[in-house]
């Protein structure tokens, strides 16, 4: 298996992103555009970096100090979880709140408040478990 948000990780990432129609569709009707850093608790920059236009992923990076607009980070057991049983609202809440998913960069509060938003954000979780079987 490939590392947790490798190139090859993020690259089968960007695809399953993009098959996933309650994802890149939705947020494709709200025109969201971002940058999105991936990574663990305890290092200094995310890991991974995925780059989205019109809700579509559009480019799979290693971090090279790009601007981000979010930048998740969680323990490699923690992404495990969520990977493999998915993330619901509920579990969002509690791992913000535990501290066990931190929002280095991005606003968890003005997220979580927009039903655009909070369901993509959670559909994300449910389709990083897809990666696994494609890398």
């Amino acid at each position: 298996m490939n590392e947790l948000f490798s190139l090859e990780w993020m690259q089968a990432y960007l695809e399953q992103w993009n098959a996933e129609p309650e994802l890149a569709d939705t947020l494709e009707r709200i025109n969201f555009n971002s940058t999105i850093g991936y990574g663990f608790t305890n290092t200094a920059t995310p890991t991974g970096v995925l780059a989205v236009e019109n809700g579509r992923a559009i480019k799979a990076d290693p971090y090279t100090n790009q601007a981000l607009n979010w930048d998740l980070r969680a323990t490699p057991k923690d992404w495990q979880k969520w990977q493999a049983k998915g993330l619901s609202l509920m579990g969002l809440s509690m791992a913000y709140m535990s501290g066990k998913l931190k929002f280095e960069v991005g606003d968890y509060s003005s997220m979580i408040k927009d039903p655009r938003m909070v369901g993509p954000f959670l559909k994300s979780f449910s389709v990083m478990g897809r990666v696994l079987s494609h890398v």
